[in-house]
């Protein structure tokens, strides 16, 4: 895996706990996780910038997103108890296929 890689998965985690932590912050209502969703969300986008630096915007972007959505889902489902249904899952299946597409399109 070469370093944009880790760059990107870094990026992606930074704003799933940006994401969780814009949950928590219960409208800005709690000071702390509304700090760190700033604070997360900027260092995803500065992982995310030296990324992009080696890997595709197009590519890098689609995954961080796709990515994203489908673990802020996951959290969602078990930790905030959101409900699971077949549409929300086939759904992040078809974005994880689109992006899978892009990737196998041999443009990237």
């Amino acid at each position: 895996m070469s370093v944009a890689w880790i760059y990107l998965l870094l990026a992606i985690l930074l704003e799933v706990a940006g994401t969780t932590c814009m949950k928590l912050s219960d409208g800005f209502t709690k000071i702390l996780p509304s700090v760190m969703m700033f604070v997360l969300y900027g260092g995803s986008f500065v992982a995310l910038t030296y990324a992009v630096k080696t890997i595709d915007i197009g590519l890098a972007y689609a995954v961080w997103a796709a990515v994203g959505i489908t673990l802020i889902a996951i959290i969602g489902i078990l930790y905030f108890k959101e409900p699971v249904t077949a549409l929300k899952v086939v759904s992040i299946g078809l974005i994880i296929a689109g992006v899978a597409g892009l990737y196998l399109s041999g443009t990237y």
